[in-house]
Parts: C-alpha cells; sequence; structure tokens
C-alpha cells in the first residue's frame, strides 16, 4: 500500500512536475518498487504507476460521491 506522499510523487511525475531534491530519495525507493524508471534525467512511470494513480483517483471518486449522496440524505 502507498503512502500519501508516494502517491503525491506519483502524480506529480505523471503530470511532468519537477520536484525537490528532498523527494529525490523517496523516488529511489519507488524505482525500487517498481513504480518509476528513470529515462536519462526523466522520471517516468511504469504501467503499476499509472495503475496505482488511477486507482487512488478512482477510490478518491467513489469516496466523494459517497460523501455527496450522504449529505444529500441529510437534507431530506
Amino acid at each position: 500500500m502507498l503512502r500519501d506522499e508516494q502517491l503525491s510523487i506519483l502524480r506529480d511525475i505523471s503530470q511532468s512536475v519537477a520536484f525537490a531534491d528532498d523527494r529525490q530519495g523517496k523516488v529511489g525507493q519507488l524505482i525500487a518498487d517498481g513504480y518509476v524508471m528513470k529515462d536519462g534525467d526523466l522520471f517516468e512511470l511504469t504501467a503499476k504507476g499509472v495503475s496505482a494513480v488511477e486507482e487512488h483517483a478512482a477510490a478518491l471518486g467513489v469516496s466523494d460521491a459517497e460523501q455527496a449522496s450522504a449529505s444529500s440524505d441529510r437534507l431530506i
């Protein structure tokens, strides 16, 4: 299970966002775990990394929909 900070790094990489040097060590662990690969100076998500980002986004979407449903139920 990925931590929020790791998911944040994966999202940044997927959006080609540069990140600070203090996060470089954490990227090394994501590379070792198979979520990220390094291509020259660039980092890219592997299929496993893309899947993790998509699953997290889907889980957030379900969570938001459940909260909206619960809120609308209270209004009745």
